[in-house]
């Protein structure tokens, strides 16, 4: 299929892109499955108390079960005592179980949400940045020119270092390349920027 691209003077042309990416099948349930799974695992859980088997000490009761006058109890690591294990404490991350991705899943989720960018006309595809941009107010004035204020930008690595620098302090724009971006990322900005060059980085690694 064809879509329509775009300089940054704003004249128009048309690039062949791969209907496997941007005219897919848009399966919510898989989309939908994946970014439960990547905001599970993206969890901090690196808190972790130790619990009373976990407490370091004599494992003896205290004093006898009988005759004392006083309560049972058994060793001082129970968590009713100071310096006892915690009860119902954090775990730590490995207690908890880490989500799998496949590769299939991660390809067919970002392609669904391509595909809906693009049937929502949110799908932006501009000609390769070939001169450095330094200053941020003339890349924020392209982004207001080109309706892109809430985007995520994907780029080939030349355009990237072309106009990183000068994007790096404009609130809700994100700019990454084609090995790093998932379907949270997608799914968090209104709109989604290619370049031509980074089409092609995509499509060969999707097809």
């Amino acid at each position: 299929m064809k879509l329509e691209k775009i300089s940054i003077d704003g004249k128009k042309d048309t690039i062949e892109v791969l209907d496997k990416i941007f005219s897919a099948k848009v399966n919510s349930k898989l989309v939908s499955g994946v970014l439960y799974k990547t905001n599970a695992n993206y969890k901090g859980r690196h808190a972790k108390t130790k619990q009373q088997n976990e407490v370091s000490g004599p494992t003896s009761k205290i004093y006898a079960q009988k005759g004392t006058g006083g309560a049972r109890h058994a060793s001082r690591k129970a968590p009713i005592f100071v310096g006892g294990g915690i009860a119902h404490g954090p775990k730590g991350e490995l207690a908890y179980k880490k989500r799998k991705l496949n590769k299939n899943e991660k390809k067919l989720s970002v392609a669904s949400l391509i595909t809906e960018k693009n049937n929502n006309k949110n799908l932006l595809i501009l000609n390769d940045f070939n001169s450095e941009i330094k200053k941020t107010k003339e890349m924020n004035a392209i982004i207001q020119k080109l309706d892109i204020a809430h985007s995520l930008i994907i780029l080939d690595k030349n355009s990237k270092d072309k106009i990183e620098k000068s994007v790096k302090n404009i609130p809700n724009v994100k700019v990454t390349d084609v090995n790093h971006f998932s379907s949270y990322d997608i799914i968090k900005f209104k709109k989604v920027v290619f370049t031509e060059s980074s089409v092609k980085e995509l499509e060969k690694r999707y097809s």
